[in-house]
Order: structure tokens, then sequence, then C-alpha cells
């Protein structure tokens, strides 16, 4: 008898602990969903806010339509739903919700900032698309995450947006017909032309000259200051 009781306290103890463990690890990952959502709300707020000011700077100079501080919010969030991903499962809904959110934000700040270049020359950002799959048939898209990472750390002015091929968001879609994306990955769009497979940094550089000069130009505003 006393070896069942034991046995029996044994187990409800076990119990206990993997009953607190996952109400741990629920609450955390509900307080980062509502973080993420925090950091999409602000997002959106700014990009109205930033289409506002463009509607009403139409007929004057263009020095202060450059927003950083919304691609940096939109690394984060980026950073914020892969680590969820990376947890709770792709197949999870909420990270398949979130995702998708992101997804179009994405795609709102890829519209607007290219609306400023056209209106504004000294607004030039320079464009990744990024198109990963994570069905298990894309063993390289986890290192070319690393070196966009890398890439976006040595050229802030470098705008990445990054895309699940396989999500069902319309818009996404569309624009994987516009630039002919193949189920081939990794995918990048550059110059409007895409590119498939693993590309290193070197690699980036060379498919994106300009970068060049954007380091130049980094390097000569540093000297001065």
């Amino acid at each position: 008898m006393t070896s069942y009781r034991k046995y029996l306290w044994a187990f409800a103890i076990t119990v206990l602990i993997f009953l607190g463990v996952t109400f741990v690890s629920n609450y955390f990952d509900s307080q980062r969903i509502n973080e993420i959502k925090g950091i999409q709300d602000s997002i959106s707020m700014n990009i109205l806010s930033s289409e506002t000011q463009f509607d009403l700077l139409k007929e004057t100079p263009c020095d202060d339509l450059g927003n950083s501080s919304l691609s940096q919010e939109l690394d984060t969030l980026g950073e914020q739903v892969s680590y969820l991903e990376s947890t709770r499962g792709e197949n999870d809904a909420q990270v398949t919700a979130l995702k998708q959110e992101y997804a179009l934000l994405e795609i709102k700040d890829f519209i607007l900032m290219q609306t400023m270049s056209e209106k504004c020359p000294a607004v030039k950002p320079v464009f990744v698309l990024y198109f990963y799959s994570n069905a298990g048939d894309c063993p390289a898209c986890s290192d070319m995450g690393a070196v966009l990472t890398a890439l976006r750390q040595n050229y802030p002015e470098i705008r990445v947006y990054s895309f699940d091929y396989n999500e069902s968001v319309s818009a996404v879609n569309t624009l994987e017909d516009i630039y002919k994306v193949k189920a081939q990955f990794p995918a990048l769009v550059i110059h409007n032309k895409p590119v498939y497979g693993l590309k290193s940094l070197a690699d980036m550089e060379k498919l994106m000259p300009e970068l060049a000069k954007l380091a130049s130009s980094t390097e000569a505003t540093s000297t001065v200051n």
C-alpha cells in the first residue's frame, strides 16, 4: 500500500509539473502574441500616417518622407513572428493569422516606398523580395534568412520583404504572378527579376552593385560627422 501511495504521489506531482509548465508556456505565448499585435497596430498606424503625409506633401519637397523607423518595426515584427512560428508551429491558427497580416503590412510598405521613390529622388530604397517555404522542401531557407539579416545589418537602407510562398494570401499570390516566381526555394526578386538558390553575402552584393554606392555614402557621412 505504501508503495502504491508513493507511485500515486509521484504521478500527481508529475501531472502538476506538466500542467504548470503548460500554463507558463501558454501564458508567455499569449504575451508574445499580444506584443506582436501591438507592433502590428503601430505599423498600421505609421503606414496610414505616411500615406496621409504623402498626400499632404505632394506639391512640396520630399525631405521628410523617409520612414526608417517603420522598416525597423517591420523587421522586429518579422523576428517575433518567426519566433512564435518556431515555438507554436506553422499550422497554429494564431500564427497563420499573424503571418498573413504581417505579409499584408509588408506589401503595403513595399507599395508605399515604391511610390515615394518615384516621387522623391532622394528616397531610393533597395528592394529585395524573399520567398521561402516551410513545407520541408527548402533546407537552405534558414541559411538564406541569415544572409538577408546580415545584409540588412550592413546596409540599413535595404528593404527586405519575406513571404511564405505557400501562404494563402491573395496579395502574396499576386506578387508571385507579377514577378513570375516559381516554386524553387529560396527565391529572391532583385531588380524585378527572380533569382533562385542560396546566395552568400558576397553573391548578394554582386547582384546589387548599387550597395557599393550606399556603403560609400555611409562612410562619407561618418567621416564628415
